[in-house]
């Protein structure tokens, strides 16, 4: 099994693209943080990152993460505590990497998800391979709305390929494609 302090996701509120493919900022789901949070607690994840350089969603986000960790939260449901200590909030994805660099003392690889990625894609298998064989970190980037804007794009290491369901009908919620992915690349 990797060390779970080498892997980590992020899930970005900025840098991701509207419906009509113009660069956005998205809202913060309080469900996203609750439910990946657990996920990322279930699979032994380094951190779990929550993006937004919005200041007033930061401040909402830090009230609902600290009533889990250190107000009511704690003393009502210490697994939904134990699941939060793993969430950092930051502003950009630029203090994502500064972090996971100064706690690993190296560079992140960074893999990039998503239902409309194409090209040269890696499988769920070769990835899982890469994680179990180095001690490399690696950060898997989550977007919110239609996609991630180009710029994300050049910082990536690795594409993943897609989730693929039955059909061409491909709109998960990013909730439930963090958890289909995690248990992928790093369950039992």
């Amino acid at each position: 099994m990797p060390a779970p302090h080498l892997v980590s996701i992020a899930l970005l509120h900025d840098l991701v693209c509207d419906r009509k493919g113009r660069v956005s900022v998205t809202s913060v789901a309080n469900a996203d943080i609750h439910d990946i949070a657990r996920c990322a607690r279930t699979f032994e994840l380094r951190k779990f990152y929550i993006v937004t350089p919005i200041l007033k969603q930061r401040i909402m986000v830090k009230k609902i993460i600290d009533h889990w960790r250190v107000g009511y939260g704690h003393i009502y449901n210490s697994f939904r505590a134990e699941a939060f200590s793993l969430v950092d909030l930051k502003e950009s994805l630029d203090e994502v990497i500064e972090d996971v660099k100064n706690v690993s003392g190296r560079y992140p690889r960074i893999v990039l998800t998503g239902a409309g990625l194409t090209g040269e894609l890696l499988s769920f298998g070769k990835l899982r391979e890469k994680i179990f064989e180095n001690e490399e970190p690696y950060l898997i980037l989550f977007g919110t709305g239609w996609g991630f804007s180009e710029n994300i794009f050049t910082r990536a290491h690795y594409f993943l390929a897609p989730i693929r369901g039955v059909n061409n009908y491909n709109h998960l919620s990013v909730r439930s494609a963090v958890a289909i992915i995690l248990d992928r690349l790093l369950g039992r």
